[in-house]
C-alpha cells in the first residue's frame, strides 16, 4: 500500500482492472488531487488489489474467485479501514476507485455502509456474473450490487445507507454510462440519495478521472 498525505479525511482508493498499488502514483491521479493532499484535507490510501488472483483467475474455480475476493475485502475492511481511521482520527473511511476500482469501492460501501462516509465511483461498472461463466451462489449474490441492492430490505443498513455521501460519476461516451444509469435507478428506488454525475464529451480514460477525482475529493 502506499499513502500520501499528513492529515484529513481517509480515503481509501482501489485500483483498476488487475491493477497494483501504485498505479495511481504512476497514472497522475495522486497528482491531480495533490492541492488537497498537500492542504491536509485528504489522506490517500493505495492499498494492492488482487484481481489477477480473483475476478481474473481462469485457473481456478468461478466458486474459488469469489472466496478470493471475500478474503480480500477482509483484508481491506478489517486492516486497511481500521489502520485508515486510526491513523487520522476519523470514525469512518471514504472509499473511490475507476473503473473496475469502482466496482471494489461501491461493493465495500454497500456491504459495510456503517464503516464508509462517501463513495466516489468513476466510470465503474457493477454486475460481476461475466467472471464467473455461469456460476452463481450466494457469495457471487452477496458480492454482486446490482443482485443484491434491489432485494435489501433491512432498515439497518438502508438507514446508514441513506447517509452517505455517493456520487457515480461517469463520462457521456464512457462504455460505462448504461451501467451507472441503471444503478442509479436502483439506488432511487431504495430512497439512497446519490449525484449521478455525467460529464459530457468525456470518455473512459484517465483525463476524465483527473478532473473527477478532485472535484469529489473537495465535498469532504
Amino acid at each position: 500500500m502506499l499513502v500520501f498525505g499528513h492529515a484529513g479525511h481517509p480515503v481509501v482508493l482501489f485500483p483498476t482492472s488487475q491493477g497494483r498499488y501504485y498505479e495511481y502514483k504512476d497514472f497522475r491521479l495522486i497528482e491531480a488531487a495533490g492541492p488537497l493532499v498537500d492542504a491536509g484535507r485528504v489522506k490517500l490510501y493505495c492499498p494492492d488489489g488482487i484481481d489477477g488472483e480473483s475476478w481474473y483467475n481462469q485457473g481456478i474455480h468461478p466458486a474459488d474467485r469469489v472466496r478470493t475476493h471475500i478474503a480480500y475485502e477482509n483484508v481491506i475492511v478489517r486492516q486497511i479501514f481500521d489502520h485508515a481511521r486510526v491513523d487520522t482520527g476519523r470514525p469512518r473511511v471514504a472509499v473511490a476507485g475507476c473503473s473496475f476500482g469502482g466496482y471494489h469501492a461501491v461493493n465495500v460501501a454497500l456491504r459495510h455502509p456503517d464503516q464508509v462516509s462517501h463513495l466516489f465511483s468513476m466510470s465503474g461498472a457493477f454486475d460481476i456474473r461475466r467472471f464467473m461463466q455461469g456460476h452463481y451462489d450466494d457469495s457471487v449474490y452477496f458480492n454482486n450490487p446490482v443482485d443484491y441492492l434491489p432485494g435489501l430490505g433491512d432498515p439497518w443498513y438502508l438507514h446508514h445507507l441513506r447517509q452517505m455521501g455517493i456520487v457515480l460519476g461517469v463520462g457521456e461516451w464512457d462504455i460505462c454510462l448504461d451501467a451507472n444509469a441503471s444503478f442509479s435507478r436502483l439506488l432511487d428506488a431504495k430512497g439512497i440519495s446519490h449525484w449521478l454525475d455525467v460529464w459530457r464529451w468525456a470518455k473512459h480514460d484517465w483525463p476524465l478521472w483527473w478532473d473527477m477525482f478532485p472535484r469529489y475529493l473537495a465535498k469532504l
